[in-house]
């Protein structure tokens, strides 16, 4: 649907890029280059491997690109072509329904984010509570202070208002990284500014310039301001306020799109009045920031690119506040084929986007700007953020979806048998993904002859390539070590994590004749992806039907190592079994949602089952942008062939992740009460 928009004759070049004044290096532009693909693996599951030590070029000459970082700056980027991506994962992404985080895992994903390469990530709202606080202040000092051998390390950024608590809350947590940033925002579009701030442009005006003012006096050489739903704000005031706070001190500028309502020619127009009739432009870096309302986040930012913007802000899976943010994926594999961009949005006149679109086959036609991400990373940091946030994929989200690289058409599948060109633009492994089929044949009623008789010629194959799978498995458990081909898989396990799996893969193996790739994957989620264990199912039997009530008899095993049973009765055996576990637990919550997905085809396929909790005793923390209290909700997984034990296993990760964030939530305080009393001998 994106793409459609660029062949409208009403899309036009911008007039204030002229050949001279854009951004754009002259035609021919430098060659995009991407970290080269994996080695291949014996064992073929989906193999993510994360080395930064070699590149390939796909363009046609050497330059700068992803192995050549251009150095850090912030107000500055040496090389005129190079994008940041700017992840906002662990603040806006959060901000989906039901997808609250501890500060484990967002420190798990912060780390992940690093391997991926992004140039800032945004770590949270450092304001909104003390465990937020504390998750970004982590992040700040471990992730913020890894430094790669490249001399490569994250900026980390703390979102707050325009207020003086909100900026010293985010200086204050974000300061121990090498280096920090304090990202500020208000409002500035007529109906924000009238029924949220009541506040007149010359107040909104005098707070933004006064704020960066004052980020900047605590230290921060690092500010980014945005003015909130910059897509229905006036443009002159626009301008103005952009100017006060480049004079206040600012070093990026961020555009948002907060309500996703602009098209990708009036978003790119936008960025390019701002960039011509902004008083001290030239010394800042323009971002984007766009909302997925109506499908077009990632158009409106690569737009936003072409037009000038030198920063993305994305998140992974395209989560964030309602219909979601700009995905990084889609993003940065778009950015593979800036040429077209490059073309349709500065040079070239409304009938050549056509034309470029159907010319898009690959590296004839790379160029132009590009990141420091190594695409490589992508699966694993999906798979990530889709377990610890609870929000499934749909099977056809590009780039990450379950159905992106496979094909049932019999016509495709032939084409694809043939060269694999024929029906993808891209190649699974360039994003970190190594199919167990070549050509990602999945067998159904439209499947032809030739797909069918490929597939029969793999099967033996694949079941020997299993079995020394297997064996390596229960080598690595009794020989503690964890074989390369393993390793390749992008999971870091620890024994435990590793016996987990392994004997998870037995009991299913007893009871399927087949087990997929895809079993194996949702088995190794199940060990990976969990918080921190207080309570673990031992073991479970339920009795139902249609002549008494529904009974369950749990028995868990808390961190002492303690057994505890209880048995219940419900309206069903999930009822039943939850019941009998909150009778040991002991928690009050309610059950917001309850999701079960098959993860393959077949009466014996594996569950996995999705829940969302919320504790009766609430814990709140403070929304980012409307400053309302948010009730914290928690979400659980669990994966299994028998459906009620995999729900058990989905309610009981819920319940852990909820006594964590509370353990949490009281080693601050405690640290809070200690550091008084240090301060104050005599109290």
């Amino acid at each position: 649907m994106a793409s459609s928009l660029f062949t409208s004759p009403k899309f036009s070049h911008f007039p204030s890029l002229s050949s001279k004044s854009s951004p754009f290096p002259p035609f021919p532009p430098p060659a995009l280059y991407f970290r080269s693909p994996p080695s291949t693996s014996l064992l073929k599951t989906s193999v993510i491997s994360c080395s930064l030590n070699s590149y390939v070029s796909l363009g046609s000459r050497p330059g700068p690109g992803p192995g050549h970082r251009p150095d850090y700056i912030p107000n500055y980027i040496p090389d005129p072509n190079y994008v940041r991506i700017f992840d906002t994962t662990l603040r806006d992404g959060e901000q989906s329904p039901g997808a609250a985080l501890t500060s484990k895992e967002k420190l798990d994903v912060a780390r992940q984010l690093a391997k991926l390469g992004v140039d800032i990530i945004e770590a949270g709202f450092p304001a909104a509570s003390k465990d937020d606080f504390e998750a970004v202040k982590t992040i700040a000092k471990e992730v913020g202070n890894a430094v790669d051998k490249t001399g490569y390390v994250p900026v980390i950024c703390g979102l707050s208002r325009c207020n003086e608590n909100d900026i010293r809350s985010a200086w204050e947590a974000v300061k121990y990284a090498k280096r920090p940033r304090i990202h500020t925002f208000i409002a500035t579009s007529g109906i924000h500014m009238e029924y949220k701030l009541k506040k007149t442009k010359e107040e909104v005006l005098e707070i933004a310039r006064s704020m960066v003012r004052f980020a900047r006096s605590l230290g921060c050489d690092d500010v980014e301001f945005s003015p909130e739903d910059a897509g229905r704000s006036d443009k002159e005031f626009l301008y103005e306020i952009l100017g006060e706070v480049i004079k206040a001190g600012a070093t990026t500028l961020n555009i948002p799109d907060t309500v996703g309502i602009t098209l990708p020619n009036e978003f790119g127009q936008l960025i390019a009045d701002i960039k011509a009739n902004t008083p001290g432009i030239e010394d800042v870096i323009i971002s984007t920031h766009c909302q997925n309302d109506l499908g077009l986040a990632t158009a409106n930012s690569l737009a936003g690119a072409a037009a000038g913007a030198r920063q993305l802000e994305v998140t992974i899976n395209g989560i964030g506040e309602r219909a979601g943010n700009a995905s990084l994926e889609e993003a940065l594999l778009w950015s593979s084929w800036t040429q077209f961009f490059y073309e349709v949005v500065t040079f070239l006149s409304p009938i050549h986007p056509v034309v470029m679109a159907f010319k898009c086959k690959g590296k004839d036609i790379l160029g132009g700007l590009y990141t420091g991400i190594d695409t490589r990373c992508i699966v694993m940091a999906s798979k990530m953020v889709e377990e610890y946030t609870g929000l499934n994929l749909q099977p056809h989200k590009a780039i990450v979806g379950a159905n992106a690289f496979a094909h049932e058409s019999g016509i495709h599948q032939d084409g694809m048998l043939k060269h694999k060109s024929t029906y993808e633009i891209i190649s699974p492994e360039e994003i970190g993904l190594e199919r167990s089929n070549e050509a990602g044949i999945v067998l159904g009623k439209l499947s032809g002859r030739h797909a069918l008789k490929d597939r029969l010629k793999e099967v033996s194959s694949k079941y020997t390539c299993r079995i020394i799978h297997l064996t390596l498995l229960h080598d690595a458990i009794s020989k503690h070590f964890v074989p390369s081909c393993y390793i390749q898989l992008g999971y870091e396990l620890d024994d435990r994590q590793l016996g987990d799996v392994f004997w998870s893969f037995k009991a299913v193996a007893e009871q399927k004749k087949r087990v997929t790739d895809a079993d194996l994957v949702a088995l190794v989620s199940d060990a990976v992806f969990q918080p921190a264990i207080f309570w673990e199912l031992v073991a479970l039997q339920v009795t139902c039907g249609t002549l008494g009530l529904s009974t369950a008899t749990v028995k868990l095993i808390n961190a002492d190592g303690k057994e505890h049973v209880e048995c219940a009765v419900g309206t069903g055996p999930v009822d039943s079994a939850y019941k009998a576990v909150d009778l040991i637990v002991k928690e009050p919550v309610t059950l917001l949602e309850y999701s079960m997905n098959a993860v393959t085809e077949g009466i014996d396929a594996i569950a996995t089952t999705r829940v969302l909790i919320r504790p009766e005793k609430d814990r709140v923390s403070t929304h980012a942008l409307t400053g309302e209290i948010v009730h914290r909700t928690f979400s659980g997984t669990g994966a299994g062939l028998d459906i009620v034990v995999s729900s058990v296993k989905a309610y009981i990760g819920a319940l852990n992740k909820m006594l964590g964030y509370r353990e949490e939530q009281s080693t601050v305080v405690s640290g809070e009460v200690m550091r008084h009393a240090d301060s104050n001998p005599n109290s």
